[in-house]
């Protein structure tokens, strides 16, 4: 690079995405991910696949991105990749395809939280927009399919985790609603979409008790699987003829026992700046309800765009880059790290 910008390659491929992206300083300049079909068929992410899959995708798409942005791969100053949470097959891709470039470059290498990746993408830029964040310290509602966390942000390297799920995910609440209703996977945009259509208070399920800020989804789903076992064993045909009302009176309840807790942690910290980070921030349902309890209690809220919601690399390009200039470098012999501690 001619001038002083720092110049991130990032690479994610945790799940069932590979995805390379390159931001100058905060600015996006191309994000490319290559979505894996194969697993429809099976309701959920089978691990071999998916990382059978990252090993034909991760070259053409680096490649791409990096001709999306305009720059060479010598042009690079370092190259950001996750290290976990995930898959370990899949991580294992992308870790030792970043490994690779950082010997055969001679780059630094920055490891990257996958969890903190998806906090930190309402910083990423991109011209012609907006481009609001937050101020520190501000807290995160991070929903996916493998987490729920409320997290108090600090500063760029100082994240401290408030409440989080003691049991399952309220991503995979709304897969296993899904598959309960027989209406394919990934669950949470079916539902979404089919709620839109439906009374989200024709039906009441049991919310859970949990004290302080932490979360529990495993009774609400208990409670949906004898919710249809009794209502089936009265009419058969009952999911059909009521599939839009169970699908948005369930999200309603996932929702608000979201959104219980988020509330509660404002209160406790006194913090007003809400951003919302992962997968199930893509919800539709969930994003109105932020906007509006934000209206209500006065928050300035970050709704990620769509596309920074699912699994990618523009944000651990972003978070790499606070690393970078932190000086915070990566070793050859870090593994993947399939789950991280509290």
């Amino acid at each position: 690079m001619t001038d002083n910008s720092n110049l991130i390659l990032g690479i994610e491929s945790s799940c069932d995405d590979t995805s390379a992206a390159v931001i100058k300083d905060e600015y996006l300049l191309s994000s490319v991910i290559a979505s894996q079909k194969v697993h429809e068929k099976y309701g959920g992410v089978i691990p071999e696949l998916a990382s059978r899959a990252h090993q034909t995708n991760i070259v053409p798409v680096v490649s791409q991105a990096l001709k999306e942005a305009n720059v060479t791969i010598d042009d690079i100053d370092a190259i950001a990749y996750t290290r976990g949470p995930g898959l370990l097959g899949s991580l294992l891709v992308g870790t030792s395809f970043a490994k690779g470039l950082s010997i055969s470059l001679d780059k630094p290498l920055v490891e990257v939280n996958h969890l903190q990746g998806h906090i930190l993408s309402c910083f990423i830029k991109e011209e012609g927009k907006e481009n609001k964040s937050p101020h520190f310290p501000y807290l995160t509602l991070l929903v996916s399919g493998g987490h729920t966390q409320i997290v108090k942000i600090n500063d760029f390297y100082n994240f401290e985790i408030l409440g989080q799920t003691i049991d399952d995910a309220v991503g995979e609440a709304f897969d296993k609603c899904s598959k309960m209703l027989g209406l394919g996977y990934p669950g949470g945009p079916i539902i979404d979409k089919l709620a839109k259509e439906g009374d989200s208070n024709k039906f009441k399920f049991n919310l859970p008790n949990i004290k302080d800020l932490d979360y529990s989804f495993s009774g609400i789903k208990t409670s949906l699987l004898y919710f249809l076992r009794d209502r089936l064993a009265e009419n058969e045909n009952f999911i059909e003829e009521n599939k839009n009302d169970i699908c948005a009176s369930f999200q309603k309840a996932l929702i608000d026992i979201l959104m219980k807790k988020l509330i509660l942690a404002t209160k406790l910290t006194g913090i007003n700046q809400i951003a919302v980070g992962g997968g199930v921030s893509a919800n539709s349902a969930l994003r109105e309800r932020i906007e509006e309890e934000g209206r209500k209690r006065r928050w300035i809220t970050f709704l990620p765009e769509f596309k920074f919601t699912t699994d990618n690399a523009a944000m651990i390009a972003i978070s790499g880059l606070y690393k970078f200039r932190r000086g915070e470098y990566s070793t050859l012999d870090k593994s993947p790290i399939t789950r991280m501690s509290r």
